[in-house]
């Protein structure tokens, strides 16, 4: 109960420092989802049934699009170090609205569709990580968690209303839903404009021609790899709980539970975020982790108790994982803020993607048994297994870095070559 009067405590006073800047910024954070979100979850029905493509066909096209999006991260990190937060979060918008431009004419030349989604996803890849280095910028490490768990607040909000307010336009007034969408973006991008430039960090980028090397120098390999194996674990619920979900119950109970779990990470992640950054990394892992097997485990039961039950454990488990491998990997790591949220990005899209293809291997050889509840239970034997591999393969590994311990609270910058404040 203390701590969490304490994160209360802790989260309005951190708030009350935001300048204007930073409150626009938020409010950024909420309408970028909330417009993509009016269009991005409702794709794979508007490819197939506005535009007749096939459902292989569509299901590649989503593969790449979500590759892109999350993996690209990386590149608009290391775009943010060249030329700074603000201008790339300008091209990164830029970009995005064009690509709703593009699926408005896509309505009248329906191969620009693809084209166009994979634009969105290009531009969300950019931006991601320059408006996160951007938050955080100059704040000090007692407060990061609780800036970056309300940007991430802000962006489940966004999530969470958009298909609720698209929902009944997306197929009956797709021209007019298209046409709001870009002009909010449009409205949102001449925000970013008036905003104060910033450099991305203290540190140089990589050196021309240096390449993927470069993108990747200086990461942070052990929270690079939880967090690839959290989003492969997570994305098995994020993937294929539709399907499972609505066939037992309703794809109007499937959004309910989908709107349970953004709550949570609205309300809880905030408020918890002082306790997970004083946290010790290998007990926040293992929190995690357990609560994802423990809830992929429940779903198994397939009831409507147990896939609400399931998604709140699944929902705190990642509350726990994704918060805290971004604190961590900023604290292991020498590279700029922006840098390395695209190197964490690019993990998550590794795991993601690696999620769609082997889980839907695992779906359909357990729905082949006829008791796809299984599914569910192989999973949850994944989370608890593979993170034991890792932290063994890890303790077995001399550390090349001072500072790679287990030790949860954030250190002064100054002790890992950052500078203090930064």
């Amino acid at each position: 109960m203390a701590d969490h009067a304490a994160g209360g405590k802790g989260l309005r006073s951190a708030l009350s420092t935001f300048d204007g800047s930073l409150r626009f910024l938020l409010l950024s954070s909420f309408l970028i989802p909330l417009g993509s979100f009016m269009v991005l979850p409702f794709m794979s029905v508007f490819l197939h049934e506005r535009l007749d493509m096939g459902l292989g066909t569509v299901g590649v096209v989503l593969a790449v699009a979500s590759l892109v999006q999350f993996s690209g991260g990386i590149f608009g990190g290391a775009l943010a170090d060249r030329i700074g937060l603000r201008r790339t979060m300008l091209w990164a918008l830029i970009i995005r609205t064009a690509g709703f431009v593009g699926l408005l004419l896509a309505l009248r030349w329906p191969p620009l569709a693809v084209g166009a989604l994979i634009l969105t996803c290009c531009g969300a890849a950019l931006y991601l990580p320059a408006n996160k280095a951007y938050l955080v910028h100059g704040v000090d490490d007692e407060r990061r968690p609780v800036f970056l768990s309300a940007g991430n607040a802000a962006l489940n909000a966004g999530m969470a209303v958009g298909p609720v307010v698209a929902g009944p336009f997306v197929l009956s007034s797709p021209g007019w839903l298209f046409v709001a969408v870009t002009a909010l973006f449009v409205l949102v991008t001449a925000g970013h404009a008036r905003l104060p430039d910033l450099k991305a960090g203290q540190e140089p980028g990589p050196e021309p021609g240096a390449g993927a090397r470069g993108l990747l120098a200086g990461v942070a390999v052990l929270p690079f790899a939880a967090n690839a194996l959290a989003f492969y674990l997570y994305f098995h619920f994020q993937h294929f709980l539709a399907v499972y979900a609505v066939e037992r119950a309703s794809s109007a109970f499937y959004s309910l539970v989908l709107l349970l779990c953004f709550t949570l990470v609205i309300v809880v992640q905030p408020l918890a975020s002082g306790l997970i950054r004083r946290m010790p990394y290998a007990t926040a892992l293992t929190v995690g982790f357990t609560g994802l097997a423990a809830g992929l485990a429940v779903l198994a039961v397939g009831t409507r108790p147990a896939l609400l039950a399931g998604g709140t454990l699944i929902t705190l488990g990642d509350i726990v994982l994704f918060l805290k491998n971004d604190l961590e990997a900023l604290r292991r790591s020498r590279r700029s803020d922006a840098v390395v949220f695209g190197q964490q990005r690019l993990a998550a899209g590794l795991g993601a993607c690696a999620s769609g293809v082997l889980g839907g291997q695992l779906y359909r050889l357990t729905g082949h048994a006829g008791n796809d509840g299984w599914f569910w239970l192989l999973a949850a034997v994944q989370c608890l297994l593979l993170p034991a591999a890792l932290l063994a393969f890890r303790d077995r590994t001399p550390h090349c870095h001072p500072h790679d311990d287990d030790e949860g609270a954030l250190k002064p910058h100054d002790t890992d070559g950052r500078v203090p404040g930064r």
